[in-house]
């Protein structure tokens, strides 16, 4: 999986980070304010889509008709006993699982289809914050709307259909955001830089939720909040956090220039330059290609751990819904102090050094938490909390190796790759989670699915050989 000695196209004639000098100087309040743009969006990712809307919520019997919910009114059913499975209570929440699930299949696909094409017109016009503050705007919207998601059954769609979108508005910024690394940093800052937005997202998320913690100790204050409007709430508050903490980025970090050695063509003449750029990746910027590989792999597995994380500590270890938001807290944690020092490590050793290191811990840790599952919630809390410890890095290790490797003037395009890659590459983790648990009868039985999608995409990263240039720094 090395590089070719092909010829290089134009318009992928450098490495963007062998094109930047060495003593370049970017204003701390430049990198601060990126930075502080993965704080503003991580209530969207902790609260809202991972450990308490979606999960506590939207996919509850708050949205099952009354006859069915009132079947397990004193809390007795347990949907991983056999013999509560075939109920209709358990049975609704499993539909309402599977619908949500069909969504943000949806979803994926209209990421998959947009964010290569609109990465790539935002490198030829120079538009990349323009689509980070649009798209983040429209996350705030769509989070605001989530206020209007009542605790009836009419409601579920909608509360489905705003959270999918929110996740395409999350990625077509992401990619935009992602592409503005190499602008706010130089080849020796860029993974302290990466790894300081990802511990500020994860410190944003334990915030939150700590936040969702304190209110329900405190009764919200005396306010009735039944009928879901507790969770309707907090949709306005990540609403509102993401409004205010994004405003750093939109203030004090620049544009990007357009390019000028591009031609600038429709939309849907856009896909046949993507084509020709893909194909021009293979010949002449191999490294690249299969980093896009082996990635879309591993953080599969990375977003199994979160998306199956819960499920797993409520399921399988008995964790009450508080338990679950705290360690969701500790998690979050763990993974943003981690991220923050391991930007130095990645800087000092390389980008790919760390992300091999840190998969190889975490499927260390996923096989301790099954083999020693009989250990109990303690057992989870050590494995979990060793695990979330190498998560944030390998995430940040990932941005600022692609940013490393892609060609000078496509970090829009190569971004827009990276979000479809993944995408396309998705239905891994719960694929094999869900063959797993059916195949052996039990929940905890999935975390070896987790494990397969981690170690394949550790497998094929091992022979991705980097570019010249990388490898020197």
């Amino acid at each position: 999986m090395s590089g070719t000695d092909a010829p290089v196209p134009p318009n992928l004639s450098t490495a963007a980070m062998s094109a930047m000098p060495d003593d370049r100087s970017v204003p701390r309040r430049q990198v601060w304010s990126w930075a502080m743009w993965d704080w503003a969006t991580q209530p969207f990712n902790s609260v809202i889509l991972t450990f308490v809307f979606v999960s506590l919520y939207l996919v509850s019997d708050s949205f099952l008709p009354a006859d069915v919910a009132a079947q397990n009114a004193d809390g007795a059913l347990v949907c991983s006993r056999a013999s509560d499975a075939a109920t209709a209570y358990c049975e609704g929440l499993s539909d309402l699982a599977e619908w949500y699930g069909w969504i943000g299949f949806a979803a994926g696909i209209l990421v998959l289809v947009l964010a290569p094409v609109l990465g790539q017109r935002a490198d030829a016009r120079g538009n990349k914050k323009r689509w980070v503050v649009g798209a983040t705007a429209a996350l705030a919207l769509l989070q605001f709307g989530l206020f209007f998601v009542h605790a009836e059954p009419v409601y579920f769609w909608l509360g489905a259909v705003l959270v999918a979108l929110g996740s395409v508005a999350s990625e077509i910024a992401g990619v935009n955001y992602n592409a503005i690394l190499v602008q706010v940093s130089t080849p020796r800052t860029i993974g302290r830089v990466s790894g300081l937005g990802w511990g500020l997202g994860y410190i944003g998320g334990i915030l939150a939720l700590v936040i969702v913690v304190l209110l329900n100790q405190l009764d919200w204050f005396g306010l009735d909040v039944s009928g879901g409007l507790a969770y309707r709430l907090i949709a306005v508050g990540a609403a509102v956090w993401t409004v205010v903490f994004a405003l750093p980025f939109v203030i004090n970090v620049p544009e990007t220039p357009a390019r000028t050695d591009r031609e600038h063509v429709s939309f849907f003449r856009s896909y046949v330059v993507l084509v020709r750029d893909v194909a021009g990746l293979w010949r002449a910027h191999r490294p690249t290609f299969w980093f896009l590989i082996a990635s879309a792999i591993y953080r599969d597995g990375l977003a199994g751990v979160f998306a199956f994380g819960g499920v797993l500590a409520a399921v399988s270890f008995g964790f009450s819904p508080n338990e679950v938001i705290l360690f969701g807290v500790a998690l979050n944690l763990v993974a943003g102090v981690s991220t923050i020092l391991a930007g130095r490590l990645d800087d000092r050793f390389g980008a790919k050094a760390v992300i091999v290191a840190a998969l190889g811990i975490m499927v260390a840790s996923a096989l301790f938490i099954f083999f020693f599952r009989e250990g109990g919630k303690s057992i989870f809390w050590i494995g979990g909390l060793i695990l979330s410890a190498t998560v944030g890095p390998a995430q940040a290790a990932s941005r600022s190796l692609l940013a490393r490797v892609t060609p000078h003037g496509m970090q829009g395009e190569i971004f827009g790759l990276y979000a479809t890659t993944g995408r396309v590459m998705s239905f891994l983790s719960p694929l094999l989670w869900s063959l797993f648990i059916a195949w052996f009868g039990a929940t905890h039985f999935g975390i070896l699915g987790l494990v397969i999608v981690l170690a394949a995409g550790l497998a094929v990263l091992l022979f991705v050989r980097l570019p010249k240039h990388v490898r020197m720094r």
